[in-house]
């Protein structure tokens, strides 16, 4: 491991190392690219769905997972509902087994909660043990498992999961283990581990009045899916890695300087792998620190990056709607849902109808739009791989 980590900081930044296979990029994180625009039609596929408004489906739009054929979506508030809409938009059923007893769910939000199409199931972490309901919200059985996990759907009879119980043992100079588990029973079936040189600082004080500091601790994408492999990290690593579906690891990104050095630490976070372009960003361990004063409080400082793997280059980014007249910014950072549909945004209908007025749509927006009011349910957009 040494050996690898020493040959791949040698290495220049964005180089392309090998055949394809054996692919890393090297990422200066305290340096200054140059910035770049990309129109998203032209790498992704799009579509928008526009969720069928009615008095039993009033939705705020919050995607928690995505199938071939139906959708999952909840409020923001923490209402407890589950709306089931198919892919055309259409209301099909509310599930809500929110409650106390050892069959309903305490919480739930979108890191949490698998659609299992394949199988006709769906999945609930609800802390202490995951619940498995079929379609239409009936109870199955539960999974036990360790408080606080992220999870996805690895395969048909497996979920990929890891512990978020980080760091217990400051001493531990591996992560906390990625494992897939039975659907079945939640039994372990394999577990993949990140090593690493030592524990580094994941939270942050951040103070909210003269007498109380609020201590934060910064959530990660610890891994990805994209098209047959998985993309994991641990903040604690100069290097991000790719798994196959034969539980194989190979070096995939590697950050300099060492995050050991850095103080504050500078994160380097995963995101969208294309078939030409690789998404990240950088998370600063910083805080502009002020007295809290109700909806003041601003994020950390992130850059976002991207490597190209056409021209080699690593370079800040934005990202245009091609379904817009305007220049339209696409933000990649919500959840990664899937390996046929990573990334999702939703597009509130009054933004929507106003847009339309301006005559600042086009294409198959355009038509949507002309259809909706402004009291209508959010619209839904998928940003899907390319075919």
């Amino acid at each position: 491991m040494v050996i690898i980590i020493f040959v791949m900081a040698s290495c220049k930044d964005g180089h392309k190392s090998g055949s394809e296979s054996g692919m890393f990029i090297t990422v200066d994180v305290t340096k200054n690219y140059p910035q770049k625009e990309l129109i998203l039609q032209d790498f992704m596929d799009v579509e928008y769905i526009a969720l069928e408004t009615t008095d039993e489906f009033l939705c705020q739009g919050i995607v928690l997972d995505v199938g071939k054929e139906i959708i999952l979506v909840r409020n923001q508030i923490d209402d407890g509902d589950i709306f089931v809409y198919d892919r055309t938009g259409k209301g099909l059923r509310k599930i809500n087994r929110r409650g106390q007893s050892s069959e309903e769910y305490t919480m739930y939000d979108s890191h949490r909660v698998v659609l299992d199409e394949e199988n006709s199931e769906i999945f609930i972490d609800d802390w202490s043990k995951i619940l498995v309901y079929d379609m239409s919200g009936n109870y199955l059985r539960y999974l036990p498992k360790k408080d606080g996990i992220n999870m996805l759907n690895f395969d048909k009879e497996n979920l990929i999961c890891q512990d978020l119980t980080y760091y217990i043992d400051k001493k531990s100079t591996e992560s906390l283990p990625f494992a897939t588990i039975s659907k079945k029973d939640g039994s372990i079936i394999r577990e993949t581990r990140i090593h690493f040189k030592q524990v580094v600082n994941t939270n942050i004080k951040i103070p909210i009045n003269q007498e109380y500091i609020m201590d934060i601790d910064h959530d990660f994408n610890t891994f990805l899916p994209s098209y047959d492999k998985w993309i994991l990290m641990d903040p604690s690593s100069d290097t991000i890695y790719t798994l196959l579906p034969d539980y194989s690891m190979t070096p995939f990104v590697v950050r300099k300087p060492t995050i050991y050095s850095m103080n504050p630490e500078v994160y380097l976070c995963p995101g969208l792998l294309t078939d030409r372009y690789f998404f990240m960003e950088t998370l600063k361990n910083e805080y502009v620190h002020r007295f809290y004063t109700p909806g003041t409080l601003e994020p950390f400082p992130i850059i976002k990056l991207m490597y190209d793997r056409q021209e080699l280059k690593i370079y800040k980014y934005t990202i245009y709607n091609d379904d817009y007249t305007i220049k339209k910014t696409v933000s990649f950072s919500t959840s990664i849902k899937n390996k046929e549909i990573p990334l999702w945004q939703k597009i509130e209908s009054y933004e929507l109808v106003e847009s339309y007025k301006k005559g600042e749509l086009k294409g198959k927006l355009k038509e949507l739009a002309a259809t909706l009011t402004e009291e209508d349910n959010p619209i839904i957009m998928l940003i899907k791989y390319k075919k």
